[in-house]
């Protein structure tokens, strides 16, 4: 089955907009996922490496693009086709906290 990566922008202040019920139901359908397989963790500080034609490794910490709102959280899941997996996000908490989800098709 194919296998999608997600990534999760969100911030507290779209969070907190967002009614109580809608933020459990969204929750309730991240635990659906899981059981089912999908691989979901919320995001922690990154670290960029470089190491430019092998010559030495460099580290910077804090992120390479920057966007209107921070990554929130990653996931790895299945679905027969793009149109399910934008399905299976759409009810998030990202996406109905007042976020955005990118949905990036895994070619392996």
């Amino acid at each position: 089955m194919p296998r999608f990566i997600t990534i999760g922008y969100g911030d507290e202040a779209g969070y907190e907009r967002t009614a109580p019920e809608v933020r459990k139901a969204a929750h309730a359908h991240d635990e659906t996922l899981k059981q089912g397989g999908a691989i979901m963790g919320i995001a922690g500080p990154p670290v960029q490496v470089r190491n430019p034609d092998a010559s030495g490794v460099t580290t910077e910490h804090g992120s390479y693009l920057s966007a209107a709102l921070p990554v929130a959280g990653f996931a790895l899941i299945e679905a027969a086709n793009l149109d399910e997996a934008i399905r299976l996000v759409a009810q998030w908490p990202c996406a109905v906290a007042h976020g955005v989800i990118e949905v990036w098709p895994l070619n392996e």
